[in-house]
């Protein structure tokens, strides 16, 4: 499947933006943070550089199409998991379970994904591994903490994998009048949920007064929540010529999309503070980890891929 001319249109304006940033970045540092000492303009530099690298992953697996997109985030889901495990309590009875997550589940779903079986796909995680998860940890005998065990290895696989998985699902989805297209849908969402995280934390930066949930996030704040999600709305229309929908429609799917992608956030900052860590990982400078960048996606991805498939795919 060869990229279609929007999509390197979109890399393009992506790459002045990021040209841009690196340049005000390079600018500030000069200014500020001559001696290295700034931790907010190191920070930012770390972040900007860290998308550089995302962009061209992200870019390099969309050329390669369909088994570029596939590979890219089930090696992402791999990564995700590991990071989410890591901060769960395991047992010995928990190994074949483990194993089987990584080296059979994931596998699978992506394969599954590859060869557009949507039937099974999109019921081999929730039903399947749902049930044989449990039976496999049973089966070694060791009860302690079982229920609690068991679920978070559960909770992994739905999030970090079978959420994570609908990403690449766009690519099967069949539009009238839009086929050998479909990529340009991963590029719309990532560039609208990835951007009203930016935008969120430059509101909230500029006009943050009242935090959403003090206790789970103290930068998320209503003022930044607003604001970046109707920045990002307004991005997501007038990226309305990436996708098959009508500019009012882009925008309403983009509100959609950023809300999931906020709320997500949410949840998988409560499951942060619950552990006790700030981050998943540190595998992205400036990010933290797979997981962290994943959230947002993954609590719109699914809704998304599902919306666009009842109303636009035959």
């Amino acid at each position: 499947m060869n990229a279609p001319e929007e999509f390197f249109r979109l890399l393009l304006a992506v790459v002045v933006v990021l040209s841009l940033a690196s340049g005000l970045g390079e600018v500030l540092r000069r200014r500020f943070d001559a001696d290295g000492t700034n931790t907010v303009i190191e920070n930012l530099n770390a972040r900007i550089n860290s998308w550089w690298a995302m962009v061209i992953l992200l870019a390099l697996a969309l050329l390669f199409g369909r088994i570029g997109v596939v590979v890219l985030f089930a090696l992402m889901s791999f990564a995700a998991l590991r990071e989410f495990l890591t901060l769960t309590v395991k047992a010995r009875a928990d190994h074949w379970a483990l194993l089987v997550s990584f080296f059979v589940v994931i596998p699978v779903q992506y394969w599954l994904i590859y060869i557009d079986w949507y039937g099974l796909y999109s019921i081999f995680i929730p039903v399947y591994a749902f049930l044989f998860m449990p039976i496999l940890v049973a089966l070694r005998g060791d009860t302690s903490r079982f229920l609690s065990r068991v679920a978070e290895t559960q909770w992994g696989l739905m999030v970090a994998v079978f959420a994570a998985s609908h990403v690449p699902a766009l690519l099967t989805l069949d539009i009238p009048g839009f086929e050998g297209r479909e990529v340009l849908l991963i590029a719309w969402l990532v560039v609208v949920v990835q951007g009203s995280d930016v935008l969120q934390y430059v509101w909230g930066k500029l006009i943050g007064r009242h935090p959403v949930a003090p206790s789970l996030s103290p930068s998320k704040t209503w003022e930044g929540f607003a604001g970046g999600v109707l920045s990002a709305s307004a991005l997501g229309a007038l990226l309305a010529w990436l996708t098959p929908f009508a500019i009012w429609q882009a925008a309403l799917l983009a509100i959609l999309v950023t809300l999931m992608g906020f709320f997500g956030g949410l949840v998988m900052s409560a499951i942060k503070r619950d552990k006790g860590v700030k981050d998943w990982g540190h595998l992205i400078a400036g990010h933290g980890g797979f997981t962290d960048r994943l959230d947002s996606v993954v609590f719109s991805a699914p809704v998304f891929f599902h919306v666009v498939r009842y109303f636009w795919s035959v």
